[in-house]
């Protein structure tokens, strides 16, 4: 407890200042997620607060983040859908997710997992990052120029038949699930049918404006209807804001920017009473956890997201590790990974049981928090007692905040979130592959693979391909490399061995001896199989050494069979030479010994191989 509170003064004013830095961030994550900006501040205050009195990391500073809110649009904006664009009844069933979320990362840390998240392949997570960016960029035009789809009534107007007809549909369900046969009873569908307002229609007709123009897609699509329809008021603010935010960065960098963009902007909008759009309304008192994720609990309504909610888990690992990292370089000391993983988990499963967005370790506010004197838990502890003040002395004040201005902070961590390191080295990395007549980089073409797809399709399966790919890639590059060491290509180059210059010169005409040196396993099995056609006609017996193949995988053990299947079609006796433990293993597991290669055909050393072939090629 001493040590707890040894930097009690520094803990408090490094806490403080990563709080004040973390504010205008949670707001602006919280409405970008769509869940409004209370989600983002009740993420911040929980995740901060408990990620850094249960991790691994003393100075890490935690909360939503860019990447992490990105995924949980994903989440949000299609579980919403499912509810009919209600996201009263739709958080259960995302903060259920969320809270899953946080379990995995739990799952993960007493697994010791986290000693392995470094082997992600950089360019998976460099395309990511790019297109996290890339995407808050694209999806926050439309705020900044003031236009909300929804809203837009010449927009809106053509989705209302298809909202007329999915109304039908929903009817239609629910009669067939209470056991009504429409047919006979269509008076009932008809009664239920009268019952639809026509406010009722219009706003399903919302919803699916909303969703038509959500992501970075649908706002490109909408983009010109938007700059025909710009409010130069939002505009205006939005502008200011960035501007102040990289402006004022040029004066002083210990006062954070973002706030001062936020406090400016906000006081004069509000101050010279100019009718601007507010953020939504943050309500006012302690968060309450909303228990409904237990009562209203649906394995229907979350199994498609499961895997989601893995990406999650294993994105805040990422996230969360990096910048442990980075603390760790900045104080030369070490964190705990696996602690740091359990430490995140029960902050974001905390968070999600009161309505909070999930977050992860948070690099800048990390750096913030270690500058201004942090060292211990205690900091961010700090930061989340910091935030839940604010919430509960000025939550009506932070209601009258300007949309625009939250529009404009998040173009600017788009702007910044992106790997600008990885996007600078494309031209320079070798180009180590050919498709067609290109010649290209295997590293640049998984990074802008993930990019692009991320940007415009989907995030979590995005990921999940990019490491396919990279993985294959890394395969094959490892297979060719051992190849060309396993020398298992051609036995027209077969290199006599010391132990072989003794060889009777009459017998090589009958005795062919083949060399396999290095593992033998999917990277070299094309090659190998090429053994039965290479060998001269003359050849009765091969000789195969294999005192330095020290593995074989499943691919190796099926062509090894398919080889000696071939010579012994074609009367080919086969002998082995020094057969080490794992590789005889294996082929004894599928009787490749004694069905192909008798025991009496292995030999320790070449000497024995070369006094028994003598015996039996001069028996002959």
């Amino acid at each position: 407890m001493k040590n707890f509170f040894s930097n009690f003064k520094g803990d408090l004013l490094g806490g403080i200042t990563a709080g004040i830095v973390a504010l205008p961030l949670a707001l602006a994550f919280g409405v970008s997620s769509g869940l409004g900006p209370s989600a983002g501040l009740y993420g911040a205050i929980f995740i901060s607060f408990f990620a850094a009195l249960f991790g691994g990391t003393d100075t890490q500073i935690s909360g939503p983040t860019a990447p992490m809110t990105a995924v949980s649009m994903v989440v949000i904006a299609g579980i919403i859908a499912i509810y009919d664009g209600s996201v009263e009844k739709a958080l259960p069933a995302i903060l259920t997710i969320f809270l899953l979320a946080g379990l995995m990362q739990i799952g993960l840390g007493f697994l010791g997992i986290g000693k392995y998240i470094r082997y992600i392949p950089y360019p998976v997570v460099s395309g990511f990052m790019t297109a996290i960016g890339v995407i808050i960029l694209i999806t926050q035009v439309l705020p900044t120029l003031g236009y909300y789809p929804k809203e837009d009534e010449s927009w809106v107007e053509p989705f209302i038949p298809q909202a007329e007809e999915l109304i039908l549909e929903n009817i239609l369900k629910e009669e067939a699930g209470e056991g009504i046969l429409v047919l006979e009873d269509f008076k009932e569908t008809i009664s239920r049918a009268d019952e639809v307002t026509e406010n009722t229609i219009l706003e399903e007709a919302k919803t699916l404006a909303a969703k038509d123009a959500s992501g970075v897609l649908g706002a490109i699509k909408v983009l010109p209807i938007a700059l025909r329809n710009i409010n130069w008021l939002e505009l205006g603010l939005a502008l200011a804001t960035i501007f102040i935010i990289y402006g004022f960065r040029r004066i002083t960098t210990v006062v954070p920017s973002t706030l001062v963009a936020l406090l400016l902007v906000s006081g004069v909008a509000y101050g010279f009473g100019l009718d601007y759009r507010t953020i939504e309304k943050i309500p006012e008192g302690f968060p309450m956890p909303n228990l409904a994720i237990f009562t209203e609990f649906q394995f229907g309504a979350i199994s498609p997201y499961i895997f989601t909610a893995l990406t999650l888990a294993l994105l805040g690992a990422i996230d969360s590790l990096l910048t442990s990292v980075v603390a760790d370089n900045m104080t030369k000391t070490k964190h705990k990974p696996n602690r740091e993983l359990i430490g995140q988990g029960i902050g974001n499963s905390i968070a999600s049981i009161f309505g909070g967005i999930p977050g992860a370790g948070a690099t800048i506010r990390t750096v913030v928090n270690i500058n201004s004197g942090g060292k211990t838990k205690l900091s961010g502890m700090f930061a989340g007692i910091l935030l839940l003040i604010i919430l509960l002395a000025m939550g009506p004040i932070a209601s009258q905040i300007p949309a625009a201005v939250l529009a404009g902070i998040l173009i600017t961590v788009g702007i910044a979130v992106m790997d600008y390191k990885g996007l600078k080295a494309i031209p320079n990395l070798p180009k180590d592959i050919k498709l067609g007549p290109f010649n290209l980089s295997s590293e640049v073409l998984v990074m802008l693979i993930v990019l692009v797809l991320s940007t415009v399709w989907n995030l979590v399966y995005s990921v999940g391909i990019g490491l396919v790919i990279a993985s294959l890639m890394f395969m094959k590059k490892l297979g060719d490399l051992t190849a060309e060491r396993s020398d298992v290509k051609s036995l027209d180059k077969e290199k006599t061995w010391a132990d072989e210059v003794d060889f009777p010169q009459e017998l090589k005409e009958k005795v062919f001896i083949k060399h396999i040196k290095g593992p033998l396993f999917f990277g070299t099995t094309s090659d190998f199989q090429a053994l039965a056609n290479q060998i001269p006609n003359t050849a009765s017996y091969v000789i195969i050494r294999l005192d330095r193949m020290q593995y074989m995988d499943q691919s190796g053990l099926y062509a090894m069979e398919d080889v000696l299947q071939e010579l012994n079609k074609n009367d080919v006796t086969v002998l082995f030479v020094d057969l080490l433990r794992q590789p005889r293993y294996m082929m004894e597991r599928i009787d490749i010994i004694p069905d192909f290669i008798p025991e009496e055909h292995i030999f320790e050393t070449f000497k024995e191989c070369a006094t028994w072939i003598k015996q039996h090629v001069n028996g002959n």
